[in-house]
């Protein structure tokens, strides 16, 4: 099961640098300080959202997936590949 949150702009643009739309953790962890991180997190933890009541969803943050990685090299979903480099999906969704 996984959970949906609303993030805000800034936020957004912090956890998710550049065009990018996927992010790992420990990537996160790693550009941020744990301070900033924590406030974020527990910033958007106060913003659940019901699956319901999605209008869109915008980036997705992988905990504990490091196997996913090769699929997301560019951290961008709609350029996603399978290890053999080949698309991950049959179509790119703008």
């Amino acid at each position: 099961m996984y959970d949906i949150f609303q993030v805000e702009d800034a936020e957004f643009k912090i956890l998710f640098p550049g065009n990018t739309d996927i992010a790992f953790i420990d990537e996160i962890q790693s550009r941020i300080s744990q301070d900033q991180l924590s406030q974020i997190m527990n910033a958007i933890r106060a913003r659940p959202i019901k699956k319901s009541d999605v209008i869109g969803i915008h980036g997705t943050i992988f905990y504990e997936l490091e196997r996913k990685k090769q699929y997301y090299p560019e951290r961008i979903d709609s350029l996603a590949r399978n290890p053999t480099g080949s698309k991950l999906r049959n179509t790119t969704i703008e």
